[in-house]
């Protein structure tokens, strides 16, 4: 081993000997997929947090980074943020699981009816595979149809992972019901419609993810399932109270008939949503969907002060401001170091993207495997995403830049030579499956 990498591997020594000791006893060595290995290559990268505060978190071995994933996007406000943390330790002294249901079921419900243009009645979960699972089988029981179409990233339940690569241990019966659309592809929609005629229960998909929606797009699925008696589910998971208070329907003023929402609305803490018509709501009644956790008060507690921030304090503002700052200055530097055939930059300034296209030479994976490993060493935590919370600030986004330019010459000079792989120290990552 030369000297940088042994340099490169005291730097993760403490996340390196927690991981060989978690993957005796955790497959993958971590609870969630894109905290793992898969995800961070390893000897590069660190696996392990110690803390975090704000904008900011520190692995195991002290190193400190600004952090852009955040918590997979769950941390919306900021880490440990005060107002939060406040009313959730108050809760504690109270007891979090109790016997009987609790007001703040209430009033949480009652906040996300106000902020969601089409929430009339609301019910609780921990994941986002919780509230989508949810919604499925409320629209399976509403309109007493089977077949659903979906378009993005839903969970890890079997009625969806069974459409991806993913489909291990699904049954073929269940993987048939389950058909993808394109994004912003209306014939691949429509084509299924016809297929699949009178037999959709469900249209699920995420209203944005890496592309805008086309003119006329989410327009065309929301008429389309009003005619054909489909219920329209918005999954808002992640684009819930960040893209708008209300979501993404507000922003782009589509109304579904039911929506999910989760991550940012606990701000780390576990929760999710569905919520939508009264009429589909009130199937909550028939079918069995309930969980000992789903008004766990903690959860709750955060989530009464997460909404009233969105509400009140321009969360969902301060994000696109910050974003859309972000945004311009990446492209600029692409422009800047003639990288547009190789690099872009994507997505709701909330949550954007640098997407590697690679080039003759340098496959993308190789791309974002060399960018991860330089940005780690200079205390960036992202893996290609610019997951933005409330306590990000202009001069976060000036360090992201200031490496962003010595990474983008490097990759420069890197697609120049035709010659990549040896400045990586590390295996190349690969795909954990491709959504769209």
């Amino acid at each position: 081993m030369n000297i940088e990498k042994l340099i490169m591997s005291d730097r993760y020594s403490n996340s390196e000997q927690l991981l060989e000791r978690a993957l005796k006893s955790i497959p993958l060595g971590s609870q969630t997929f894109s905290k793992s290995m898969t995800q961070f290559p390893h000897g590069v990268s660190p696996y392990f947090a110690k803390k975090a505060k704000g904008a900011r978190l520190w692995d195991v071995d002290g190193n400190e980074y600004i952090d852009f994933i955040n918590g997979l996007l769950s941390v919306s406000i900021g880490y440990a943020d005060g107002a939060i943390l406040e009313a959730v330790k108050q809760q504690i002294d109270n007891g979090v699981t109790f016997s009987l249901s609790h007001q703040l079921e209430i009033e949480v419900a009652e906040k996300l009816i106000d902020l969601v243009p089409c929430a009339e009645m609301v019910r609780f979960g921990k994941n986002g595979s919780d509230s989508t699972s949810a919604a499925i089988r409320l629209a399976r029981a509403y309109t007493q149809k089977d077949v659903v179409l979906v378009c993005g990233y839903h969970g890890w339940q079997d009625w969806y992972i069974g459409s991806t690569t993913r489909n291990l241990g699904v049954p073929e019966a269940t993987r048939s019901l389950t058909q993808v659309f394109k994004y912003n592809d209306i014939a691949s929609f429509d084509t299924l419609v016809e297929q699949f005629k009178g037999q959709i229960a469900a249209v699920i998909m995420e209203p944005m993810n890496v592309e805008y929606p086309a003119s006329g797009f989410l327009e065309h699925i929301r008429r389309v399932t009003k005619d054909e008696n489909i219920v329209m589910v918005f999954d808002e998971t992640i684009t819930g109270c960040r893209f708008a208070k209300g979501g993404a329907q507000e922003l782009f003023c589509v109304i579904p008939d039911l929506a999910t929402f989760g991550k940012g609305i606990g701000n780390g803490f576990p929760l999710s949503a569905v919520m939508g018509k009264k009429e589909i709501m009130s199937l909550m009644e028939d079918i069995f969907y309930s969980g000992t956790f789903a008004g766990e008060t903690s959860s709750l507690a955060a989530a009464n002060v997460v909404l009233d921030k969105v509400k009140n304090e321009g969360v969902c503002e301060h994000l696109e401001t910050l974003g859309l700052e972000l945004k311009q200055r990446v492209l600029k530097l692409i422009a800047q170091y003639d990288l547009e055939d190789y690099l872009d930059c994507v997505g709701h300034p909330s949550w954007s993207f640098l997407l590697f296209k690679g080039s003759k030479d340098i496959t993308a994976f190789e791309m974002k495997t060399f960018y991860m490993q330089e940005m780690f060493k200079v205390g960036i935590l992202t893996f290609g995403t610019h997951n933005l919370s409330f306590a990000h600030t202009s001069e976060d986004i000036d360090s992201l830049l200031k490496h962003y330019e010595e990474f983008f010459m490097s990759l420069s000079e890197c697609i120049k030579s035709g010659q990549l792989v040896d400045r990586l120290e590390c295996d190349v990552l690969v795909p954990l499956f491709k959504v769209r």
